[in-house]
């Protein structure tokens, strides 16, 4: 049986404007489970990239409840959270004066001292992790010198070797070229399935990784929907949210077909 490592019900996020809130999303409720590959999808403006920062509190909630390991966000210490899970945002690692084993080295800071200095368990982390995500001949290289796909994958091994229990992604695939996107993909769900982490993307490539997915969180603001891909599909789910006139999603397939009239 699956451990569940994140609760949170009744969400409400948002951000301050001034002496107001803005409220972006209401009333949302889901769990996360280990090992799996769960998506985070919705249309433009959803809130997908609020509801991640929530949960992983990088900026607070307007109401409700986020739980990691049973217990309450609000308890967690930085350095605690910083243990339980990791943040891939890409963008920030572009113009970073750093090798690439020294960016990923920045994943140990929740478990090095005041110091910041490496000891054995903390090499073996870096090694392992530059390893699982075959980046370990890009370790010597500046990261200015990779590329958009080479980046993407020592973001990942940064928070592979922060070691916690889950993972959350905002778009990890946007900039990258096909092949580029499906080695990532391959690469994340066999994370997923063989370090037991829970991994959580962002993403509007549906026909992309829907197949690759265990879990599946659907975002309208009001309401999020979870479930398995093919629950979620069978169940018309998909489709109207992302549907539209002439726009049909198949389950079977897990792909959107256009519907021709008669006159054509």
């Amino acid at each position: 049986m699956t451990d569940t490592l994140l609760r949170f019900h009744s969400l409400v996020t948002g951000y301050r404007q001034g002496r107001r809130f803005h409220v972006v999303g209401r009333d949302l409720q889901g769990t996360l489970q280990a090992g799996c590959l769960t998506l985070l999808a919705g249309v433009n403006g959803a809130g997908k990239s609020t509801l991640l920062r929530t949960l992983c509190g990088m900026q607070p909630a307007i109401g409700g409840s986020v739980e990691w390991l049973g217990q309450p966000l609000a308890s967690y210490s930085a350095r605690r959270l910083a243990r339980t899970v990791a943040v891939v945002l890409t963008d920030r690692l572009q113009h970073t004066p750093l090798t690439a084993y020294e960016t990923v080295a920045l994943g140990r800071y929740p478990h090095t001292g005041l110091l910041g200095r490496l000891g054995t368990d903390d090499r073996r982390a870096i090694s392992e992790a530059l390893d699982l995500t075959g980046a370990t001949p890009l370790a010597g290289r500046m990261m200015g010198s990779l590329s958009d796909g080479e980046r993407q994958r020592i973001a990942i091994a940064k928070a592979l070797a922060q070691e916690t229990p889950a993972i959350m992604m905002d778009e990890p695939t946007a900039w990258l070229d096909f092949p580029g996107r499906m080695a990532l993909l391959r690469l994340l769900c066999t994370l997923a399935h063989q370090t037991g982490r829970a991994i959580v993307m962002s993403t509007h490539d549906l026909e992309l990784t829907l197949p690759m997915a265990d879990r599946l969180w659907l975002l309208e603001g009001t309401a999020l929907t979870e479930g398995t891909p093919q629950q979620l599909a069978d169940r018309g789910d998909i489709e109207r949210l992302f549907g539209a006139p002439g726009l049909h999603f198949d389950a079977h397939s897990m792909r959107f077909t256009m519907q021709r009239t008669p006159s054509e």
